[in-house]
Parts: C-alpha cells; sequence; structure tokens
C-alpha cells in the first residue's frame, strides 16, 4: 500500500511536471511568436513586406548580430593586454589592417559581383554562411592559442561583411516600395543593423563573462555566433525571385525597381546610360575607355559630388575619434576622469550613429544632394564652435555631430549610387566607394593619432574645421562653374 501511495503521487508529480512545462513552452512559443510577429510589422512597414525589402532588412540584422560576437571575442582575444604606452602602435596597427580587405573588393570583388546577375539572393545567404563557418573555424584557433588559423579567418569575416555590403547595397532598389525613398530603406538597413549590433554585443560579453573570460569565454562566444549566423540565414530564403532575376538592359538602362521609383527621384529618364547625369554626356561603355579607370565607367558629376563629401566627412569622423580618444586620456577637464571623459565621448558617437540613421529613415527628400551638402556645412560650423569654446561638452557636442554627419552622408551617397548607375556596374562602383570610404577613415584616425600628441584640443579642431570649410568651398566651387557651363551651353543653342 505504501508502495501504490508513493507510485500515486510520483505519478501525479510527473503529470504536474509535463503540464506545467506544456505550460511554459506554449507561453515561451507565444512570447516568441508575438516578438516574430512585432519584428514582422516593424521591418515591413510602408510597403517592405510587399517588395521583400524587409526580409532584407532581416537578413542584415540577423547577420549583424553574429559580426557583433566576432568583434566581441576578437576584441578580448588579441587587444585585451594592450597598455597604455602600446595603444597608438597598436591602434595604427589595427587601423592599417582593417584595410587590407579592400585590396580584394575593389579590383575583384565588385566587378565578380556584376558579372553574377542571377543568383545575388543566394550570394547573400552565402556570405553569411560562409562567416558562419570560420567563425567556427575561429572558435578551435581561439581555444587552442592558433593565430595562424585565427588572423586568416578573421580577415575571411571581414572581407565576407564588406562583400555582403556591397551586395545589398546593389540589390535595394530592385525591393523599394513606392511609398519610401532609397535614403529611407537605406536608414531602415542600417537602423536594423545598429540595433542588432547593439543588442548582440552584450550579449556577447555577457557569455564571456559567464564562461570565464580570455581564450575560453572567446571560444564559447564564437560558437555560440555560429549558430547565430546560421539562424540569421532564415529571412534570406525568404527575399523574392525577383531580385535574383537578370536585368533586361537591351538599350544599356539601368535596373529600376517595378514600381518605377528611381525614374522619379532622379527626375531622369531610367535608360540614361550611367555618366551620363547632369548633362555631362559621359555614356561611353568601359569598353572603349583607355588607360586605368578607378571607377568601371563614368561616374557623373552627382555621383562624383557625394563621394567626396562622404570622403571628407568619414575621415573628420576618423580624425575626431582616435584624436579625442587619446587626447581625453591626457587632457583632463576639473575632477572628471579620464575614464568618464572617454565613455562620454563613445556614448555621444554612439547616439549620433543612431541618430543619423533614425533621421536618414523619417527623410522624405527625394533629393540627398541636400543632404551632402547641408552635413557638410553643418559639420564646418559645429566644429569652428567647438574649436572656440573647447572643453569637455564641446568634445562631446563634435564627437556627436561627427556621427551623425557622416552616417546621413553615407546613407544619401548609396542611394545617389542606386539611383545613378546602372545595374551593370553597380557593384564595381560600390566596391569602390567602400574602398574610398574605408580609405579616408583610416588617414583620418591616422592624422587625429598624429595630432593628439600636440595635447591641444583647440588645434585639433581647428585643423579639422579648415579642412571641412575648404572641401565644402572646393565643392560648391565646381558645382557653381559646372551649372554655368550648362546654362552658357543652353544659351547657346537657343
Amino acid at each position: 500500500m505504501g508502495d501504490s501511495g508513493v507510485g500515486a503521487r510520483t505519478r501525479r508529480a510527473t503529470k504536474t511536471f509535463v503540464s506545467a512545462s506544456q505550460s511554459a513552452a506554449k507561453a515561451s512559443a507565444n512570447v516568441a511568436g508575438g516578438a516574430t510577429r512585432t519584428v514582422h510589422k516593424i521591418t515591413g512597414a510602408s510597403g517592405a513586406a510587399r517588395t521583400g525589402l524587409a526580409h532584407l532588412i532581416e537578413l542584415t540584422a540577423g547577420g549583424s548580430v553574429g559580426d557583433g560576437f566576432v568583434a566581441v571575442a576578437l576584441a578580448g582575444t588579441l587587444f585585451f593586454s594592450a597598455s597604455v604606452t602600446q595603444a597608438r602602435g597598436r591602434v595604427a596597427l589595427a587601423l592599417l589592417i582593417t584595410m587590407a580587405p579592400f585590396a580584394l573588393v575593389a579590383p575583384f570583388i565588385g566587378p565578380m559581383l556584376d558579372r553574377v546577375q542571377h543568383g545575388r539572393r543566394y550570394l547573400l545567404i552565402g556570405t553569411v554562411f560562409a562567416r558562419g563557418l570560420l567563425c567556427w573555424g575561429m572558435s578551435g584557433a581561439v581555444q587552442h592559442n592558433d593565430a595562424v588559423t585565427l588572423l586568416p579567418a578573421a580577415f575571411g569575416v571581414l572581407l565576407l561583411q564588406k562583400a555582403y555590403g556591397v551586395t545589398r547595397a546593389s540589390v535595394t532598389p530592385r525591393l523599394l516600395p513606392e511609398e519610401i525613398t532609397l535614403v529611407t530603406a537605406n536608414s531602415r538597413v542600417a537602423l536594423a543593423s545598429l540595433i542588432a549590433t547593439t543588442l548582440g554585443v552584450p550579449v556577447a560579453a555577457g557569455i564571456d563573462a559567464i564562461a570565464g573570460g580570455h581564450a575560453t569565454g572567446a571560444a564559447w562566444v564564437l560558437r555560440i555566433g555560429t549558430v547565430v549566423y546560421l539562424l540569421a540565414m532564415v529571412p534570406g530564403f525568404r527575399i523574392p525571385d525577383g531580385v535574383d532575376e537578370p536585368v533586361d538592359e537591351a538599350a544599356g538602362s539601368p535596373a529600376a525597381p517595378a514600381n518605377g521609383q528611381v525614374a522619379s527621384e532622379s527626375g531622369e529618364s531610367p535608360k540614361a546610360a550611367p555618366g551620363s547625369q547632369g548633362g555631362t554626356g559621359e555614356g561611353a561603355a568601359s569598353a572603349k575607355r583607355k588607360g586605368w579607370h578607378l571607377f568601371p565607367q563614368p561616374i557623373g558629376p552627382i555621383v562624383t559630388e557625394a563621394i567626396k563629401a562622404n570622403i571628407t566627412l568619414r575621415a573628420y569622423s576618423g580624425f575626431m575619434i582616435f584624436f579625442l580618444a587619446f587626447l581625453l586620456r591626457t587632457v583632463h577637464f576639473g575632477s572628471i576622469s579620464d575614464k568618464l571623459a572617454l565613455t562620454e565621448m563613445i556614448a555621444a558617437v554612439a547616439i549620433g550613429g543612431f541618430s543619423g540613421t533614425a533621421i536618414g529613415a523619417a527623410l522624405r527628400s527625394r533629393s540627398p544632394q541636400i543632404v551632402v551638402y547641408a552635413m557638410l556645412t553643418f559639420s564646418a560650423i559645429v566644429t569652428t564652435l567647438c574649436a572656440v569654446f573647447f572643453g569637455l561638452w564641446a568634445a562631446i557636442i563634435v564627437s556627436f555631430s561627427a556621427a551623425v554627419g557622416q552616417t546621413l552622408v553615407k546613407l544619401a551617397l548609396d542611394s545617389i549610387v542606386q539611383r545613378e548607375v546602372s545595374t551593370e556596374v553597380r557593384s564595381s562602383t560600390f566596391a569602390v566607394s567602400e574602398t574610398l570610404h574605408q580609405l579616408s577613415w583610416v588617414i583620418g584616425g591616422l592624422l587625429g593619432l598624429l595630432l593628439s600628441l600636440t595635447n591641444s584640443g583647440i588645434t585639433g579642431l581647428a585643423v579639422a574645421a579648415a579642412g571641412l570649410t575648404l572641401s565644402l568651398g572646393l565643392l560648391v566651387t565646381t558645382r557653381r562653374n559646372r551649372i554655368l557651363r550648362i546654362r552658357r551651353k543652353d544659351t547657346a543653342a537657343v
């Protein structure tokens, strides 16, 4: 009887446990389902779900979470033991290393992507999958302190990130809904990536701390990062087939989305040859061009102006980040410690990046050139004022403005390239643009490191303000002269 009573109680306890487990599972499923529906609702707003742009946004965000895991693992593995005296040298070396992938992106990856007019969806998914495989290989290399495997794998991840970015930017116009502009679409993708990375980094840092830190923690971060990459692939398979189909370029026309958004934004015929923007008349195919050229085809004055402005503000951003980071270590403002000042500056940069992306997502303007000139003017004025009234608050404000300016101009540049450059060379153009983007950031960062030796905030900001003003003046003068030439030609023709 005693045994029967024990058996009955055991069966009741088992049923209770199973019932509770089922209830918990259902509750978790409901929560997960609700979160998924919320994410889909946000990413699919303004027609993005109808065209498939929402799935591209989700794929980008998922890959960004994995990239955040890799960044945390590498930071803990390669740089945790750096002393203050070694900081400048290591940072300079790290800046130069970030340029290495672009030796392949511009001359090889971009042209290769241009030739692949079918299968873009699988290229996007493939870059995420390959990052996952490399992430798994890096976990073993970290565990066994195998730098020979770790560094090439890390280089491969960085290269695949850039290849994904070029491909994503190239296909975005084909998924553009009628309700939003290219600037807004690019901003949504960038904002999703920022949010995903911001969420992923602290989670990865927590996993690293729980696992014990150092090699063991980094290895577990990379293993879980592999799973993240694999899960991130799922939205990619839902991207519509239209993005994979070869574009009808019988008349040399650039690929426009089915809704004709590109033509409506530019105000020009979508059959205009690349490089013919603004009436320059440069429409020759790349095969007829002699000698070495940076871009595969003439890009025209509109794209050229946007690229020059982006180079200026990207170099300015790199300069501010590294100049102020080292300046705040050596120059103290009252009782505020250097660590607190540096933290405030980093927060200002992060908030500025979010703000710039959010502003871009909210913009309804179909003239991204206005954004380009507005941000150059804004950055020059703010930097000049902060140089005159330099202090901790000035350093924070200029860090914020640099992040906002370079983020918005990069979004405007992407939309201009997507609008003005034909599909057949768009990936190559993006690859060159990204290379110039990174090169200018590295040069700006190295100049910031050099000027930080002066320990003078006024000097550094004055140099930056002068550079911005000079660049703005040259761009405005060039644009004015071009407009005057066109008017004279029109007058002569009449």
